[in-house]
């Protein structure tokens, strides 16, 4: 009996459960909708102001090709939580919100007499089916906390379901509840003071999370509501930046420049805990986006932001879309003030996370994503190609139908379902190397390169065993304007929703 009573302890000291846990907190800070160039990090903005993610890539490593797995939020969330590709989870836009639940995605036989290819349903709840990195880290003896934005679906699908010990506010919501600055809707979550920010809020939140766990591991979870519509920023700040406001710069909203201020003002809030409270030297950071900077919204009578260089922005297939911001902290490990060129994606963050902590996968599980482990150590890391899978066609600027994409080294293939003659594919083929703009399309000049890139999209579309687009039956030529493609939508200011002050006894 005694040896069984010894090699029990033995495993439960690797595993970190049972004697004083030298594993280090996690701290995974998401924001939303925050653009390549919304930051200082990459010197692609003269307007914005991030003093505080400078501070954090100060201490860890930039990664200057991020992408997240879809150009919307709510895929590029589940691929965070269960390390999978959107064409896997089903997960391909943000409808986690609407009250139909659809565990299945599926591929729709027929479209509108405009469309060449018809648009599969869409999987609205993150199933329980998968072991998600809150869950992960649970069994291994973290305390697990969800603030902010979560869009991936309400009980029985809530953060709660999924590992968290905690979700505040315990929101299922696309974005804030009415607006940034109370009075605001969410039920429960009432402000501490008049006219205060969801953020500050928010990060008041965390610290106490981090407070109370100050003493073992934790796994923060701080997915910010900013910088997403609706758009709305402490009086304050908007004004500094009106004054600032420069109108030959493409970016001159005063509001998002108030709002990205009060973003990265949270960010700020818990990495001065983190040093207060003595964590700061065992705590793994992340800061990523979750898709790219909105640029088809109307804000102080301009669009929020510009992504300059790149192309295109939220729910695009360009740049954009899906190339964004990424710094990870790892003390000890990572050099500060580091960078990156590799190319990494959102739903690499579990596996990597994982090896971080040297804490094993479960028995079978499977990932999409990779552990990017060699590039933090400034080591050699071989994988060169990643996949977005986005079978829809939002009229943004920009635009394109349903359409798959392969990164492969320095080259972009845009599949674009059916777009073609007769049914036929169409593609679009880019030199990111020498084209960051994605100006020069070279699918006519380099057939075999399209050829052999198009061969790789096929097998992910059969290893993800992938909802396809299929060619539209009903497609009408004489319906069809192609001159449209890439033209946005008129679109509708998104309102501020205030709530009457409630008045507190």
């Amino acid at each position: 009996m005694t040896k069984y009573i010894s090699a029990l302890i033995l495993i439960l000291a690797s595993s970190n459960v049972l004697f004083g846990d030298e594993r280090p907190n996690v701290l995974f800070i998401l924001a939303d909708d925050l653009g390549w160039s919304d930051s200082t990090l990459f010197g692609t903005t003269k307007f914005y102001q991030t003093p505080n993610i400078e501070r954090l890539a100060s201490r860890g490593m930039t990664f200057t090709r991020a992408y997240s797995v879809s150009p919307l939020c709510s895929p590029t969330r589940a691929g965070i939580m269960t390390g999978l590709c959107p064409a896997r989870t089903g997960i391909t836009s943000p409808a986690c919100h609407i009250k139909k639940v659809t565990l299945e995605a599926t591929s729709r036989k027929t479209a509108a007499k405009d469309k060449k290819s018809t648009i599969p349903t869409v999987v609205t709840r993150l199933h329980t089916k998968y072991y998600t990195l809150a869950e992960a880290l649970k069994d291994h003896g973290y305390a697990t906390g969800h603030f902010g934005k979560w869009h991936l679906g309400h009980e029985p699908y809530s953060p709660l379901q999924h590992g968290f010990d905690v979700d505040v506010p315990h929101w299922p919501g696309p974005g804030p509840a009415g607006s940034y600055v109370a009075p605001w809707k969410f039920p429960d979550f009432d402000p501490d003071t008049p006219n205060q920010h969801i953020e500050d809020r928010m990060a008041k939140e965390a610290v106490a999370f981090m407070e109370r766990n100050k003493d073992r591991p934790f796994f923060l979870n701080y997915w910010m509501f900013s910088v997403h519509a609706p758009f709305d920023a402490k009086k304050t700040l908007i004004e500094k930046h009106r004054k600032r406001v420069d109108p030959n710069d493409p970016q001159h909203s005063p509001t998002y420049a108030a709002m990205i201020e009060s973003m990265d003002d949270a960010v700020g809030t818990l990495l001065d805990t983190l040093i207060r409270l003595g964590l700061e030297k065992k705590t793994i950071i992340i800061l990523a986006s979750d898709n790219g900077g909105n640029m088809y919204d109307t804000v102080d009578d301009t669009s929020p932001t510009s992504n300059a260089p790149l192309r295109g922005g939220k729910a695009t297939m360009y740049e954009g879309g899906v190339r964004g911001p990424c710094v990870v902290i790892w003390p000890g490990v990572v050099n500060g003030g580091s960078r990156s060129d590799a190319m990494i994606q959102s739903c690499d963050f579990y596996p990597s996370l994982l090896e971080m902590l040297s804490i094993d996968k479960r028995e079978g599980q499977k990932f999409d994503g990779v552990s990017i482990v060699p590039a933090l150590k400034g080591k050699p890391f071989t994988r060169d190609t990643i996949f977005t899978f986005f079978p829809h066609d939002p009229k943004v600027p920009d635009w394109l139908p349903p359409a798959v994409s392969v990164h492969h080294g320095d080259w972009k293939l845009i599949r674009i379902f059916h777009g073609g003659e007769n049914g036929a594919h169409r593609w679009k083929l880019f030199n990111l190397r020498d084209d960051i703009e994605e100006k020069h399309d070279l699918a006519a000049s380099e057939p075999q390169r399209v050829k052999q890139l198009d061969a790789m999209i096929e097998q992910f579309l059969i290893d993800t065993n992938a909802a396809r687009p299929l060619p539209n039956p009903n497609f009408d030529p004489k319906q069809y304007r192609p001159q449209d493609e890439g033209k946005a939508a008129r679109r509708k200011p998104h309102p501020v929703k205030r709530q009457p002050v409630k008045s507190k006894k």
